[in-house]
């Protein structure tokens, strides 16, 4: 993959004083400290020519408002992520305006410039969720930041923070950040204030060190809020209205020197986001993974050469087929010589649901992809989980359940992947019915003795590797229009009958999901911080 990367703007720092153009600038830094060649190039002075002639460069788009229209067709051709710094995608730039946040059809712009970038950064949460809510199924990364240099930082360090003041209000001649209601809203409340200005953010958060409060209502949905940053920084409480960006993050709640830290290690987190985002496979390259499949055989060993055939027709071709087969009368007297498979693991002992995953610490590559017998896979499935995984890294599933309470029967309607088809990739608690991971994850799976050997894989396996290895959970996206990116074509067909372990009357269905409600409860005493408990009872404990 070529070094060259293409930064587009409207402006330079040397053109404009702005805080796009500052984060812009510390990140081509940063990229141009780790090899990288960088070429700047205003958007006005981009031509179709230029774009053909650069095709093999990668391209970091920030603002474009002045980019052609030819351009962009261009463009689409080109390997680019987005580093949206606000909200483009909107005729007014302003999603506060429309109720929830939704504009309508009519008023979104550049659509297709959006959809075609491998990534689109975002600034904070509420900035990614609001751009997914009216771009739709949109590849987005949330940085949870901005960029500050190494010597802004260190000198903010040093500010001494001494709270002699009340209130102050940044003074502006941008209507947008909405001074005059600042200031009314704090003699309708009795709170006293100053106005203050400075020539440099540096200067202006001394001069924040001195005061309680910092008073803020911005007109817009501020995407993130350098100066509610710099304000919190300098020790500032922060009077401000829901259009805040960056209080959608959990790290603002925290004191001036852990912020600090934050936008600190902030620098090394998203020059890391963005590298790994350029140097990202291309779909067309996504075929050198080496994947080994395992399916297991139980009860349902006719299940078996439709399993097989759809996994030999993917777009991305496994290494090797293995099959795990459990000890039951009910594959007795099945034929398995009779199957297209490269190993078989050919037991004479029920070894449940955790046998195939100890059978896949023999595998030799990168990936495995493990299926319930009742799981077919669409054709493209495993390109649409690397595809997913040049995204965002985590353990991927065809079914997905994300807890709406503290027991195993409450995911309703919490459930991503084939059963509610979600149309971008989702992040979730654990995924069942298949499972696609790094094989070298496999190694946290074993860290901790399960609750029990008879039920809750599937939890023990997204826990242990949350808990051990910092990695999540994820449904990559199930369109209800594109069947062949599905992990699971026929799970209602094939997965209820009385051969389904929650279904067997061998194992009465009040015990089966106590068994996992036990699963669940073992695995949040041991640190596990599912979305339910993060959200309710304040990160899982």
């Amino acid at each position: 993959m070529t070094k060259k990367v293409i930064f587009i703007a409207d402006y330079f720092l040397g053109d404009f004083f702005g805080g796009a153009e500052m984060a812009n600038e510390e990140l081509i830094d940063l990229l141009s400290k780790r090899g990288y060649e960088i070429e700047k190039k205003r958007s006005s002075e981009v031509t179709t020519s230029y774009l053909k002639d650069n095709l093999s460069s990668n391209f970091i788009i920030a603002n474009f408002m002045m980019l052609g229209g030819q351009c962009k067709s261009e463009l689409y051709k080109c390997n680019y992520v987005l580093y949206e710094h606000d909200h483009k995608y909107v005729v007014n730039r302003n999603p506060a305006e429309y109720p929830d946040y939704m504009a309508p059809k009519q008023h979104i712009i550049d659509r297709e410039l959006y959809e075609s970038a491998t990534a689109v950064f975002c600034q904070s949460k509420i900035h990614a969720e609001v751009l997914k809510k009216n771009l739709g199924d949109i590849n987005t990364i949330n940085l949870g930041s901005s960029l500050w240099t190494e010597e802004f930082l260190e000198a903010a360090a040093k500010i001494k923070i001494n709270k002699t003041k009340n209130a102050a209000i940044i003074r502006s001649n941008n209507h947008i950040k909405n001074q005059s209601f600042a200031e009314e809203y704090c003699k309708n409340n009795n709170i006293s204030y100053d106005l203050i200005e400075a020539p440099s953010s540096l200067e202006l958060m001394k001069k924040l060190a001195d005061y309680e409060y910092f008073v803020f209502f911005p007109k817009v949905l501020e995407t993130l809020s350098r100066i509610s940053i710099e304000a919190k920084m300098a020790g500032c409480k922060i009077i401000t209205n829901k259009l805040l960006g960056v209080a959608s993050e959990e790290w603002f709640k925290g004191d001036a020197t852990q912020i600090l830290e934050e936008m600190t290690s902030a620098r090394e987190k998203t020059v890391d986001l963005f590298i790994k985002t350029l140097e990202s496979k291309k779909k067309d390259n996504l075929s050198s993974a080496g994947i080994t499949v395992i399916l297991n055989a139980y009860r349902r060993p006719y299940n078996l050469k439709m399993q097989i055939d759809s996994i030999r027709s993917q777009t991305i071709k496994p290494s090797q087929i293995w099959l795990w087969i459990n000890d039951h009368e009910d594959n007795q007297d099945f034929d398995f010589s009779t199957l297209d498979v490269d190993r078989t693991f050919n037991n004479d002992y029920n070894w449940k649901f955790y046998g195939r995953f100890a059978g896949a610490l023999l595998a030799d590559t990168e990936y495995v992809a493990i299926f319930d017998d009742d799981t077919i896979p669409g054709t493209h499935w495993f390109e649409n989980c690397l595809t997913s995984m040049n995204i965002q890294e985590g353990i991927m599933g065809s079914a997905g359940y994300t807890q709406t309470g503290p027991r195993a029967l409450e995911y309703e309607p919490g459930r991503g992947g084939w059963p509610r088809k979600n149309k971008s990739l989702m992040r979730v608690d654990y995924v069942g019915h298949a499972w696609f991971f790094k094989r070298q994850w496999l190694s946290h799976l074993w860290r901790e003795k399960p609750a029990t050997w008879d039920n809750g894989e599937d939890i023990h396996f997204s826990y242990t590797a949350q808990k051990y290895g910092n990695i999540q959970t994820y449904c990559p996206p199930h369109p209800p229009d594109k069947p062949e990116l599905h992990g699971s074509l026929l799970g209602y067909e094939l997965g209820v009958d009385d051969k389904a372990t929650s279904n067997n009357i061998a194992v009465p269905h009040e015990k089966f999901f106590s068994e996992r409600d036990n699963c669940i409860h073992t695995a949040i005493k041991g640190g596990w911080k599912t979305m339910y408990n993060i959200k309710n009872l304040g990160e899982g404990k």
